[in-house]
């Protein structure tokens, strides 16, 4: 297959990348010893039979180390992808789907130039809407749970301590979003924090803020569990906390208290705890009430089941709800 080739010398590579031009280039770093990288062959073969204006180039990271050194080679199999000689996105690891989907994306359909012009149309068109995925986003080497990098760790750890909620993305993961938003954002390094949809810069700018006291002003704070339930609670005059929802409860409990409500012709809002793991424990210690369903009127808690039966057989069950005893 003539779009199916090797490279054994540097010399080979780069005349390889010259030769493509505008087209894409995919080059599989290998080594002879990793059955992932036989099984990647056979992906590429199968790919190159679909692509035939895409070169696939396969190169023995061991025996080419002055190329795999040049492009931080260090674990095999890794995919790079070159356009017009540059390097344009990466992939580590034996992902055939990933591998297939950045082919398909990258590849070169229609004039060259066209082309060129429509990638970065729509390289732009998602970065922003990476940059707007949260209303605080970190662009990092990484992941919260696991930087890779020193300036990755200690950005988290300033947003965690100021308790400042975030999405992040970990540019290792792709590489034409890395080299992508160093041009849209004109700020060369990572890692790098936007605030709705805008360039806060990177770890030297937050430390500053974060020694100023803005960094609360500019980023927004999470919120914490107490502030959320208690929003939970007000969001309706009368609010039953159940198993489930007003269509179709999911425990005899919840069912029969939605019986009892539904009696009183008197509005109200449910919330499902099967929904949320986090509000179901949570609202348990903050209303010091320890089994479901459970109701509020005006943000007070009135009681579960037992409690409204007692209310109904007493004739105070209405005047409870309306809020007027």
């Amino acid at each position: 297959m003539a779009n199916l080739v090797e490279a054994t010398t540097q010399q080979q590579f780069e005349d390889f990348l010259a030769k493509a031009g505008k087209c894409l280039t995919v080059v599989h770093f290998q080594a002879a010893w990793a059955s992932q990288c036989e099984q990647m062959n056979g992906v590429m073969a199968e790919l190159a039979k679909e692509h035939g204006h895409t070169t696939f180039v396969k190169l023995e990271a061991e025996e080419v180390p002055e190329v795999s050194e040049k492009y931080e080679i260090t674990a095999v199999p890794t995919f790079l992808f070159f356009k017009g000689g540059e390097k344009v996105d990466r992939l580590d690891g034996a992902n055939a789907p990933e591998l297939t989907k950045k082919v398909a994306r990258l590849a070169v359909t229609g004039s060259p130039g066209g082309a060129a012009e429509n990638s970065v149309t729509d390289l732009n068109q998602r970065l922003k809407k990476l940059i707007n995925a949260a209303p605080c986003m970190l662009f990092m080497k990484g992941s919260p749970q696991e930087p890779r990098c020193g300036f990755s760790r200690q950005i988290v750890a300033l947003l965690k301590t100021h308790n400042i909620q975030f999405g992040s993305f970990d540019i290792l993961s792709d590489e034409e979003v890395r080299q992508g938003l160093k041009t849209y954002s004109n700020w060369p390094t990572y890692p790098q924090l936007y605030a709705n949809g805008e360039l806060v810069g990177g770890l030297d700018i937050v430390k500053e803020l974060a020694e100023s006291g803005e960094l609360e002003n500019t980023c927004p704070k999470a919120v914490t569990l107490e502030h959320r339930l208690k929003t939970l609670i007000n969001q309706s005059p009368v609010m039953l906390f159940m198993k489930g929802n007003k269509e179709a409860a999911r425990c005899g409990f919840s069912r029969q208290t939605l019986e009892l409500l539904n009696e009183t012709k008197v509005d109200y809002d449910t919330f499902d705890i099967l929904q949320d793991e986090e509000v179901r424990q949570g609202l348990k210690t903050y209303s010091n009430w320890p089994t479901y369903p459970q109701l509020y009127v005006k943000g007070e808690l009135i009681g579960g089941l037992d409690i409204l039966k007692e209310l109904k057989e007493s004739g105070d069950l209405v005047s409870v709800l309306k809020g007027e005893s």
